[in-house]
């Protein structure tokens, strides 16, 4: 059975946005710190050499679902969540929407794994509503050349962990500072 694909949310009157979806985990470690949920959508045109998700990369994989679907689902979640994917960013306009919910509703927070940078992202009208919402936005394709296991939460080291609200506050990329070993006074 082929995946249904969503229907764009400019065609669906009532503005009930769909995301097309691979799956939720819950109880990870490793999409940012501490215990997380990370929501993994299909579709991604980066096509990352040595990328750890290709089954992501059709628009048509995983299934259509609803933000109202996903958010029943992480009202019971324990911790932050991670947007992942394949890559949100092509699916802005529903996963904007999932964040401003996830805020208003759940406070918490929220990380968001791209292969664009931060500046493609800001300087687009459709991608950068999200950024309000986004505590750390991991940008940059994924470069098997600069893959290192050393890093955390990123597979190489072009990609950089951009702290999104002092960078929006800033006027220009302030990354993220993760100290994983914090000394207590």
């Amino acid at each position: 059975m082929r995946p249904q694909e969503c229907i764009p949310a400019s065609l669906i009157m009532e503005k009930k946005l769909t995301i097309q979806l691979m799956k939720i985990v819950a109880d990870t470690t490793v999409d940012g710190p501490g215990w997380r949920t990370s929501v993994y959508c299909a579709g991604c045109r980066h096509a990352c050499q040595g990328c750890h998700n290709p089954e992501t990369w059709p628009f048509t994989a995983g299934q259509c679902v609803s933000i109202d679907e996903i958010m029943e689902e992480l009202r019971y979640a324990e911790g932050d969540i991670t947007f992942s994917g394949g890559d949100p960013m092509y699916q802005p306009e529903a996963f904007t929407e999932l964040a401003r919910r996830i805020r208003e509703e759940l406070h918490k927070g929220i990380w968001c794994y791209t292969g664009f940078r931060y500046e493609q992202v800001a300087a687009d009208p459709m991608m950068s509503r999200m950024l309000p919402y986004l505590d750390v936005l991991v940008d940059g394709p994924f470069i098997e050349a600069k893959k290192s296991l050393d890093l955390l939460f990123r597979g190489s080291s072009n990609q950089r962990l951009i702290d999104v609200q002092k960078s929006l506050k800033a006027g220009k990329v302030v990354e993220f500072e993760y100290d994983p070993y914090p000394t207590f006074d």
